[in-house]
């Protein structure tokens, strides 16, 4: 005999089962509980799957959906039998798929152009530029200063003038008022420096009044108006304005008044805004006579009144100074002479 050969009258010996593994003997060791025996098993019990408008998923994935705000329409289906699965629904929240096309709808139609309107023609300046010298020059100078630097406030009051007797000088009795207000708030005869917050109140006062040129803005100096006589008055108030006109004026008379006046009534217009001159910290400004019907016992009476506008350096001049002054300022214009 040939070692290693088997006896053909023997028959071949059966193979032994094979040994269970040990994690399977330990699971069937471990299928009995506290209340009995528990049934084993490998498969796993499958959720239930519902179609939802066309979808089949189950209710979990549903719910996920739902959170993740995923449409499962438009998820591609992985799982068996065409099911959506969790990881379909994870996969679209982090991609969401594009869009599909938008249907077409026709175009709205583009309303009718119209012609754009024709440019104006350009139409080339009539004037020329020119230099701003002499008084003008003068005046955009110390305008710019004022507004610069002072902090104007205006009020204004009419004054009537019905028991004026005959002949009165209008502008005379202006300058007297000025200095009547003044002896009620001497604050307003006065100079403000700014810069140094320095005030000086005027004992005596020198009237700055204004007067129009086809050159431009004069103001003059009428001296001593608190103790002239009115002949006195209209004497300086013709002198300077021939020295204006005939530019004979010298420079001493254009500077160092304490108030201003301007008469711009002797034109047109009611009330106004003048502009202070610095250092000076108010101005008075007169508008046109105008008659007025005034309520009196017993009825109604015309009479003739005259707009005043007072403005005022309120860094200097407080509000009631400035009504104090206006007041006594009508008071005088209402006497009779």
């Amino acid at each position: 005999d040939v070692e290693g050969e088997t006896d053909d009258d023997e028959p071949p010996a059966e193979p032994e089962p094979a040994a269970e593994s040990e994690e399977t003997e330990a699971a069937r060791e471990d299928s009995g509980t506290v209340v009995g025996e528990m049934e084993t098993s490998d498969a796993v019990v499958a959720d239930a799957v519902a179609t939802v408008a066309g979808v089949k998923v189950t209710p979990a994935v549903r719910a996920l959906a739902r959170k993740l705000k995923v449409d499962l329409a438009a998820v591609a289906p992985s799982g068996k039998g065409g099911v959506v699965t969790r990881a379909d629904v994870e996969s679209a929240a982090r991609s969401p798929a594009p869009s599909g096309p938008a249907p077409s709808r026709p175009a709205a139609a583009a309303p009718p152009s119209r012609p754009a309107p024709a440019a104006a023609p350009r139409i080339p300046p009539s004037g020329e530029w020119e230099p701003i010298r002499g008084t003008r020059r003068t005046m955009a100078r110390i305008m710019s200063e004022s507004h610069a630097q002072v902090v104007p406030t205006s009020i204004m009051d009419d004054a009537d003038i019905h028991r004026w007797s005959y002949g009165q000088d209008i502008t005379v009795r202006l300058l007297r008022s000025l200095w009547a207000g003044a002896r009620a708030e001497p604050g307003l005869n006065a100079w403000y420096d700014g810069e140094q917050n320095l005030r000086m109140v005027h004992k005596g006062m020198d009237v700055g009044m204004a007067v129009d040129t086809e050159d431009g803005l004069f103001v003059a100096a009428l001296r001593d108006v608190h103790s002239s006589s009115a002949t006195d008055l209209r004497g300086q108030i013709d002198r300077l304005r021939n020295n204006v006109v005939n530019r004979s004026i010298p420079p001493e008379d254009l500077k160092d008044y304490t108030i201003m006046l301007s008469n711009f009534g002797v034109f047109a217009g009611r009330y106004a805004t003048p502009i202070i001159a610095p250092p000076c910290v108010s101005i008075v400004a007169a508008g046109k006579l105008r008659h007025e019907v005034v309520p009196v016992l017993g009825g109604f009476e015309v009479h003739r009144t005259i707009p005043l506008s007072l403005t005022f350096d309120h860094r200097a001049v407080t509000g009631g100074e400035a009504a104090r002054f206006l007041k006594a300022m009508i008071e005088d214009l209402g006497l009779p002479e």
